[in-house]
C-alpha cells in the first residue's frame, strides 16, 4: 500500500466483506472501511462482482452499475466505473433478471437458467475487473452478497467464496446483531462452509449493537474458542444513515425514508410527501435529497387515502412500469392520482413515474403488454425501445442548473404542456421526467419545493443552506469514523496487506 500508518508499500491489497445473511451490514461496513483507508492515505477501490438491485447509476463512460457500489466510490473518494460492478442484476419479476454485464444490458435470464451455466462464465470477467482494480489500486474492498453459506448456489458463485477462492482474498463475515441469534449465525455460517472456503474466514465483525459491549464480550471469546477466528470489531447501532440501499424489493412500505431525526421546518409550516411504492420499484434513492431537507416529511404509502394529506405525490421509477401502472389502479391510487391533478395538487413523476402519467404506452420490450392506456395526466407518449438509455444529463429547471441521470428503455415523446422540465414537461400541477438524481442540485431543488409549496398552500420555505454533498460526505464520514473507532484497524491492515493468514482452524462438519 502507499502512504497509511502499517502500510507496506505493496500495490494490490484486498478483503472480502461477507455478510450472515442479506442486509447484515456488508455495503455500509465496505464503504466506512473505504472511508477509513482514503483518510490514512490509500488509495482504495470498492468492488463487487454480481449485485441484485433495482437501485442502480450511470458512471460518467455511461455504464450502469449498482448505487451502492457508486456510495462507496464517493467513500473511497474515486470516480465510480463498471469495473467496480462487472455483473448487475434487475429483477423483472420473481424468476427473472436483466443482467447487466460491464455496464450494459445483454439479455433477461430466468434464475434458474443464470445459476444453470451464465454465471460461471463470468468468472472470468469478474476477476479481470478485479486485477485491473488490484493494479491500479493499493488497497480494493470487496463486497459479497446475501450470505456466503448459500451452500445450495455454491458451485456457481462468483461473488462470495468462489470469488475469494479465486483471488485469494481473505474474509470478513459481517452480523447484524439487532436482528438477534448473531453468534449462531457467525458459527453456523462457518462451520458451512468447505475446509477449503473456511481456510479464507479470517474474522468477524458485529453490526448494530446497542447497551454495553462489556456484556458481549463472553459471547466474543466463546466464539474464539469454537470456531479459532477473532471478531474484529463492534460497530454500534447508529441512526441518521442515509445511506444508498441495495434493494427496493425489501423497503417497508409504511416507515419514514430514512432513520434521519426530522429537523424543525425552516418556515412556518412542514412539507408532506407521499412516494407511491409501486411493483419492482427502482431509485427509490430519488426522495433521499427531499428527506434531507428540514420540515419535509417523506413516506412510502400503498393506499389511495394515504395521499388525502400529502402535499406532494411522488411516482418513482420502477422496472415493471406496465405491472405498476395496473397495480396503481387495482388499489384506487389511479383514481386519487386524477383527483390530485384536477384539484391543482402537485404530482411528480420520476422515470417510470412520468411515463405511468402519460396518454399512452407502447411496450413490445419490458412487459411485451403492447399497448396500454396511461393514466392522461401529461401529454407523452411513450415507446419502448430494445436498447437502453444510460446517460449523464445536465440542464436547467425553474432558473437552476440541474444534474442527473438516465436509465431507461422507454422513449417518451412529449406533444405538449404548460412547460418543457428537463426532458419532460409540466401540466398545471403535474411534472414528469426521466431524470434520476436532479433533486440533489441544491438550488432547483429549493426552487421546485417552493414551487410545490405554493401550489399545495403551505407557509413552507425551504431552508438557504441545504447542501445534499456536505450531507452525503458526512454520513460517509461517520461510516469511517465507525470503522476507526470500533473495529480492530490494524487487523484489518494486516489482512489486506498481507492476506489470509496460515492455520486457520477447521470447524466442522463443513459442506460436503
Amino acid at each position: 500500500m502507499n502512504g497509511g500508518p502499517g502500510t507496506s508499500g505493496k500495490l494490490g491489497g484486498g478483503l472480502l466483506v461477507a455478510g450472515t445473511t442479506s442486509d447484515a451490514g456488508k455495503s455500509v461496513v465496505t464503504a466506512g472501511i473505504c472511508r477509513w483507508l482514503v483518510r490514512q492515505g490509500v488509495r482504495v477501490a470498492p468492488f463487487k462482482a454480481q449485485n441484485m438491485s433495482l437501485n442502480s447509476f450511470v458512471t460518467r463512460e455511461g455504464a450502469e452499475i449498482g448505487r451502492a457500489q457508486a456510495m462507496q466510490a464517493a467513500a473511497a473518494r474515486v470516480e465510480p466505473t463498471a469495473l467496480m460492478n462487472p455483473v448487475l442484476l434487475k429483477p423483472g419479476g420473481d424468476r427473472t433478471s436483466q443482467v447487466v454485464l460491464l455496464g450494459k444490458p445483454v439479455g433477461e435470464l430466468s434464475a434458474r437458467g443464470y445459476h444453470a451455466g451464465r454465471q460461471e462464465q463470468l468468472l472470468g470477467t469478474v476477476t479481470d475487473c478485479l486485477a485491473e482494480l488490484r493494479r491500479t489500486h493499493d488497497a480494493v474492498i470487496c463486497e459479497g452478497a446475501g450470505s456466503p453459506a448459500e451452500i445450495n448456489l455454491r458451485r456457481t458463485d462468483i461473488v462470495n467464496m468462489g470469488l475469494a477462492r479465486a483471488a485469494r482474498l481473505p474474509v470478513v463475515v459481517v452480523g447484524d446483531i439487532d436482528r438477534g441469534g448473531v453468534f449462531a449465525s457467525f458459527f453456523g455460517t462457518t462451520a458451512l462452509l468447505s475446509k477449503e472456503d473456511q481456510a479464507l474466514v479470517a474474522g468477524y465483525l458485529v453490526n448494530k449493537f446497542r447497551g454495553d459491549v462489556t456484556l458481549l464480550e463472553p459471547g466474543l471469546d466463546m466464539l474464539r474458542t469454537l470456531t479459532g477466528r477473532p471478531t474484529l470489531g463492534v460497530l454500534p447501532y447508529r441512526h441518521g444513515l442515509g445511506i444508498d440501499e441495495e434493494d427496493g424489493l425489501r423497503l417497508s412500505l409504511r416507515g419514514a425514508v430514512r432513520e434521519s431525526v426530522a429537523a424543525p421546518p425552516h418556515g412556518a409550516d412542514v412539507l408532506r410527501v407521499a412516494v407511491c411504492a409501486v411493483p419492482l420499484m427502482s431509485n427509490f434513492t430519488d426522495v433521499d435529497a427531499l428527506a434531507a431537507e428540514p420540515g419535509v416529511v417523506v413516506r412510502f404509502v400503498d393506499r389511495a387515502e394515504e395521499l388525502a394529506d400529502a402535499d406532494l405525490v411522488v411516482l418513482p421509477g420502477t422496472r415493471g412500469t406496465v405491472r405498476a401502472l395496473a397495480w396503481l389502479r387495482e388499489r384506487g391510487l389511479a383514481d386519487a392520482l386524477a383527483r390530485r391533478a384536477a384539484e391543482g395538487r402537485p404530482v411528480l413523476g420520476i422515470c417510470g413515474g412520468f411515463q405511468i402519467l402519460g396518454e399512452h404506452i407502447d411496450d413490445e420490450v419490458e412487459s411485451k403488454a403492447g399497448a396500454v392506456a396511461g393514466l392522461g395526466l401529461l401529454p407523452v407518449r411513450v415507446r419502448f425501445a430494445a436498447g437502453k438509455t444510460l446517460a449523464r444529463p445536465v440542464g436547467e429547471a425553474l432558473g437552476e442548473p440541474v444534474e442527473g441521470y438516465e436509465i431507461h428503455h422507454g422513449v417518451a415523446e412529449v406533444t405538449g404542456g404548460d412547460e418543457e422540465f428537463l426532458d419532460g414537461c409540466r401540466v398545471g400541477s403535474v411534472w414528469g421526467t426521466h431524470w434520476h438524481g436532479s433533486l440533489e442540485s441544491d438550488g432547483f431543488r429549493r426552487a421546485f419545493l417552493r414551487r410545490v409549496a405554493a401550489d399545495a398552500g403551505r407557509a413552507f420555505v425551504p431552508a438557504p443552506d441545504t447542501c445534499f454533498g456536505t450531507l452525503r460526505e458526512e454520513q460517509l464520514d461517520l461510516l469511517g469514523d465507525l470503522v476507526e473507532e470500533h473495529a480492530d484497524t490494524a487487523a484489518l491492515l494486516r489482512l489486506i496487506e498481507e492476506g489470509v493468514p496460515e492455520g486457520l482452524p477447521f470447524v466442522p462438519p463443513g459442506a460436503p
